[in-house]
């Protein structure tokens, strides 16, 4: 089945999913807090927030999960993500981060992927530089997303060090994140690899944005557009194209950019995906493990059985038949034994 088939197959399911308006809490554990609606940066005046649960077992500090929303870089907000930042700060002891960022459609239907990619690494620069107010520990960083979110914390991991203060406009494509601490530059954060993460996990995340957009991600009838109302164009741009110009969807397609292991080690990952997803298969996410492993890279790899895509939103929905509180929790209980080995029972792996 090729991408455009899939999509199509899934309008029912995106449009319950933008329709809905209320989060499923999951049961506590322990108490936590939460501060709503914090402003880390304000591109354009477009106002980016994030929401910062912190759990109240009485550490001095703990380390910190950014999390990604999905929604195909077009729809959605850091609400589809509240019951999975509920569910982790009240059955574990991190510090979570639910991040906003902006989308395709916003500022009248012009920004752009790597905009978008700027956002995610500006958020993990806010995050370093501030979370120690939050009880968070600066040098414990994991970044996490299903889907569009998935894509955004690959691209914070592998592209974390490409950092330029003319971003993609200069001879050689880098990024400048949204947010910098005053008086630094994008050079300056490269340099002393300031936006060096600890770990990630990848849910059901796009990893290949130049096949994506060679099927059918740009084009007309793409229901993405439709349900942002927003007219399908180029993630670039109007004067960028996939064809003629494969290098910069590759840049911004995880799947391309994997260092060997000689050249720069990057954090542990762990892959996740429903063995019934098929937008995002399987098949796609083993391949990807792969890349990493044969790159040299510390990769692990996680199949939800009988889970279709989007099992970790807020919502309950009835096309795909998920819910929350009967679908997430078994990948959120593997999510949180793979961090607490990491960062709990074997920290001495951690960079």
């Amino acid at each position: 089945m090729i991408m455009k088939q899939r999509y199509k197959a899934l309008i029912p399911m995106f449009f319950l999913i933008y329709r809905s308006v209320a989060a499923i809490s999951a049961t506590d554990t322990h108490e936590y807090n939460v501060v709503r609606d914090v402003e880390w940066a304000k591109p354009g005046g477009h106002s980016l927030t994030m929401d910062i649960y912190i759990p109240g077992t009485g550490r001095s500090s703990y380390p910190v999960i950014v999390i990604y929303h999905g929604g195909a870089w077009l729809i959605n907000n850091k609400s589809v993500m509240d019951s999975m930042a509920t569910y982790i700060a009240s059955h574990s002891e991190y510090v979570v981060c639910n991040v906003n960022y902006r989308l395709l459609a916003d500022n009248s239907n012009t920004i752009t992927m790597n905009q978008i990619i700027e956002d995610a690494l500006g958020a993990v620069m806010w995050v370093k530089e501030n979370i120690a107010t939050y009880k968070g520990d600066a040098t414990k960083i994991i970044v996490t997303g299903d889907s569009a979110g998935g894509h955004l914390a690959a691209m914070v991991v592998l592209s974390g060090n490409k950092l330029e203060s003319d971003g993609f406009d200069g001879n050689s494509r880098g990024f400048n994140p949204t947010w910098l601490p005053e008086g630094l530059t994008a050079e300056d954060i490269a340099e002393r690899n300031g936006l060096a993460v600890q770990a990630a996990i990848l849910s059901y995340p796009g990893i290949d944005m130049y096949s994506t957009c060679l099927d059918s991600f740009e084009m007309r009838d793409n229901f993405f557009w439709t349900i942002a109302q927003a007219s399908p164009r180029g993630i670039f741009g109007d004067t960028i194209n996939v064809v003629a110009n494969a290098d910069y969807y590759k840049d911004v397609s995880p799947a391309y950019i994997i260092p060997e292991s000689s050249e720069r080690v990057l954090p542990p990952q762990l892959c996740i995906v429903g063995s019934k997803d098929d937008l995002i298969t399987p098949v796609s996410i083993q391949k990807y493990v792969e890349k990493l492993e044969e790159k040299g890279q510390k990769a692990e790899y996680w199949e939800h059985k009988d889970r279709p895509h989007a099992f970790l939103d807020s919502w309950k929905n009835e096309y795909l038949g998920t819910e929350f509180r009967k679908d997430a929790p078994p990948a959120l209980d593997r999510m949180i034994e793979f961090l607490d080995s990491l960062f709990y029972k074997n920290p001495d792996v951690i960079q």
